[in-house]
């Protein structure tokens, strides 16, 4: 959707300036190049430019938001845990990369991205395996769940942690999703 509505604005904006320079260049002899745009020449009333300048700033206002939402952020989160011995600060994208580069190594496996999410009372895993196209599916998710997952329970202290995993196979003619 937002590259198409990109396209066509590009595409309008595009012919609009051809128009321009064409009637410019003397190209389209139904409009005379040195006619006035509107007729008359009197300014209009003052409060017409101040809706004008108005619209400017809540366009402009508008496009920066639009600018702003296309740069890509990663939230980091961090759990807390305290008790008598003091606190404990961790991010989960630190918990998480020993788990990710484990899941790599296992075989058929390209590359693991690992996701905590919730908070460390009832977290929740996502992943996301990039496999070779004859990987073994259920083998890598019997790993993970036999082997993988315990271990990261264990070292967070989640006995409950769930696991949603998508498997996404690469192969000669581009890349296919498997979930």
């Amino acid at each position: 959707m937002n590259r198409f509505v990109l396209g066509l604005l590009g595409l309008v904006l595009l012919l609009a300036g051809a128009l321009a320079v064409a009637i410019h260049l003397d190209f389209v002899p139904q409009v005379d190049r040195d006619a006035s745009l509107l007729p008359g020449t009197a300014l209009p009333p003052a409060w017409v430019l101040w809706v004008v300048a108005a619209a400017a700033v809540v366009v402009a206002l508008l496009c920066l938001r639009w600018l702003a939402a296309q740069i890509p952020r990663r939230k980091v989160v961090s759990w807390r845990w305290a008790d008598e011995a003091g606190a404990t600060r961790i991010s989960t994208a630190t918990a998480t990369a020993p788990f990710a580069e484990e899941i790599t190594a296992y075989p058929g496996v390209r590359k693991v991205e690992a996701e905590l999410t919730g908070p460390h009372t009832a977290p929740r895993l996502a992943l996301v395996v990039r496999a070779h196209g004859d990987a073994d599916l259920r083998g890598i998710r019997r790993r993970i769940d036999d082997e993988g997952l315990p271990r990261l329970r264990e070292a967070l202290g989640t006995p409950d942690l769930q696991a949603i995993v998508e498997f996404r196979m690469s192969n000669s003619k581009g890349d296919a999703r498997v979930r």
